[in-house]
């Protein structure tokens, strides 16, 4: 698998699609600091991170539904292996002109774009969340 991030996001994305209230993925450090803003932001209901039979990192996500509708309109992958994009601190995206979260890869960690401009740090733009 050449980009882990992207296939965690479309079990994510295809689980929505489908109506499953739990996704299962392979788990990371990097997929377990996203899952957290995730929960944060309120972008899902629990998750849990766990190991399989095999004691291989599994995290277990909970998808938050109002009625029939999810929390989650879309994930977008921004910065891939092929692209990389990289954001300043001036330059930080706002996702739907706030409404949405920016996940931002900086040298002090994971955060959200806004944490990003307030911390006063630039990084990779993983992904635009909405």
């Amino acid at each position: 698998m050449t980009d882990p991030i992207a296939d965690f996001l479309t079990r994510i994305r295809n689980a929505v699609k489908a109506n499953h209230k739990v996704v299962v993925a392979p788990g990371s450090k990097i997929k377990e600091a996203i899952t957290r803003i995730l929960f944060e932001q309120g972008y899902i209901l629990a998750y849990k991170f766990d190991k399989d039979e095999k004691g291989h990192p599994i995290i277990k996500v909970a998808l938050k539904w109002n009625g029939k509708t999810n929390a989650i309109k879309d994930l977008k992958r921004v910065s891939r292996p092929g692209l990389r994009q990289y954001s300043s601190v001036a330059d930080m995206p706002r996702v739907l002109n706030g409404l949405g979260t920016a996940i931002v890869s900086t040298s002090k960690g994971i955060m959200t774009g806004a944490q990003a401009v307030r911390e006063n740090v630039g990084g990779e733009v993983l992904c635009y969340i909405y």
